[in-house]
């Protein structure tokens, strides 16, 4: 069947009515984590809000005061997940995010063109395509596109949403003998009914179940941003259309402005002065490792030039990494002295390394990884690896003062 948001995909508010409401969990990743929902599987007399299919996301919106999270096809059905229950039989009124909507229906009836286009003038033919957040994909059956050709491809599209042309949407039966002149890459398994075919008038003739524009005018504009290397010999296509070009404009002149107040240049200068920058900070930060060099030299020197300094050095510097520390402990004779280093926030997470007699290293290691909430390993005294916190660092020089009061005494 037909839904009523694929009969008129511009309508916003529609009332029907529940067929059935039955519980249900959503599992969704919020923050990076895993999260599992239990609701409501809302299926209604019809709806407007479009269930995931053919590329495109599913819809957004509300079931009277009700946020729907979740839209999905069942069959011939759409099921609709709600937090709180519904009464069967109760009448709603339907809301559908209108902007979440809209860009779908531009990037979806962009992405129509884009493929017929490619196809009639170069003969890439599109093998799937991604409606992404914030940019879309088309997959193209080529091992590349040149720079020439995605120029004329893009003159070419938006010559056409200048020519305003219509786009209309038909229901053919599945046995209807023009479905074999139509642009497919076959039917879902479970598909039921009708075959929707969404046409631009003279240019493709498309099975799709997705929402779409009702003339190409509507499309404002679209903008191919390049291509990368696909799967298999293949080139992804990247696009924006519609509103999503206004926004990338938009943003686009902003970063542009913060760069002209950070560089002090104008626009066309910025590539040139951010490679002088990176020019400037990789002979730093050469200078800089170099100084720090010198500096665990200079360190360990002074240890071993110290009448009075024992069998026990212990040192934590903020900046500085695994190289810095290794210097310091090969200059000093770890064979009769206590080594521990630590870099990084005094109190946040760094590198450490713990140098010494073997048995003594070995015996102390664990000690020093719970201490310091971190993970390592070690051999032939050397024990070193990262530190999640080293708040507990002037617990860990106690312990090792201690151990090492003992553990070198006894070893002689």
């Amino acid at each position: 069947m037909a839904f009523q948001c694929q009969r008129d995909c511009y309508m916003t508010e529609f009332v029907t009515s529940v067929v059935s409401c039955c519980p249900a969990e959503l599992k969704q990743e919020v923050n990076g984590k895993k999260e599992t929902l239990r609701g409501f599987n809302i299926k209604l007399q019809d709806t407007i809000l479009f269930p995931e299919g053919g590329g495109q996301p599913d819809d957004r919106g509300l079931i009277g005061e009700v946020p729907v999270l979740r839209v999905k096809r069942q069959g011939p059905d759409a099921l609709h997940f709600v937090a709180s229950a519904l009464e069967e039989g109760q009448e709603v009124r339907l809301k559908v995010d209108w902007d979440r909507r809209f860009d779908h229906m531009q990037q979806h009836s962009g992405q129509h063109l884009i493929t017929a286009l490619a196809d009639k003038m170069f003969g890439y033919k599109t093998t799937s395509w991604e409606l992404g957040h914030q940019r879309s994909t088309i997959e193209l059956d080529t091992p590349s596109v040149t720079p020439a050709q995605l120029q004329e491809l893009e003159e070419a599209v938006n010559e056409k949403i200048r020519a305003h042309l219509p786009v209309s949407v038909q229901l053919l039966s599945v046995d209807d003998p023009a479905l074999e002149k139509v642009r497919s890459r076959g039917l879902p398994e479970d598909h039921a009914g009708p075959v929707r075919i969404v046409s631009i008038v003279g240019i493709d003739d498309n099975m799709c179940c997705g929402t779409h524009v009702s003339n190409l005018s509507h499309l404002q504009v679209i903008k191919l941003l390049g291509t990368e290397k696909g799967k298999k010999n293949k080139t992804n296509l990247i696009f924006l259309a519609g509103n999503r070009v206004l926004k990338y404009a938009e943003t686009s002149y902003n970063t542009e402005r913060s760069l002209v107040s950070l560089l002090k240049t104008g626009p066309d200068e910025h590539v040139e002065a951010v490679d002088r920058l990176q020019k400037s900070v990789k002979l730093l930060q050469k200078t800089n490792l170099s100084l720090l060099r010198d500096l665990a030299v200079l360190i360990a020197q002074n240890f071993k030039n110290d009448p009075q300094k024992g069998n026990f050095f212990s040192l934590h510097k903020k900046e500085g990494d695994n190289e810095f520390m290794n210097i310091i402990a090969n200059e000093i004779n770890t064979e009769e002295t206590l080594v521990f280093l630590t870099v990084g926030e005094e109190k946040g997470p760094g590198l450490f390394l713990l140098a010494g007699p073997s048995k003594l290293v070995t015996d102390a290691g664990s000690q020093v990884l719970e201490l310091l909430q971190g993970k390592g390993a070690g051999k032939n005294g050397r024990f070193q690896g990262k530190a999640n916190s080293m708040a507990r660092r002037g617990e860990v020089e106690a312990l090792l003062r201690r151990r090492c009061q003992h553990g070198i005494s006894q070893e002689e």
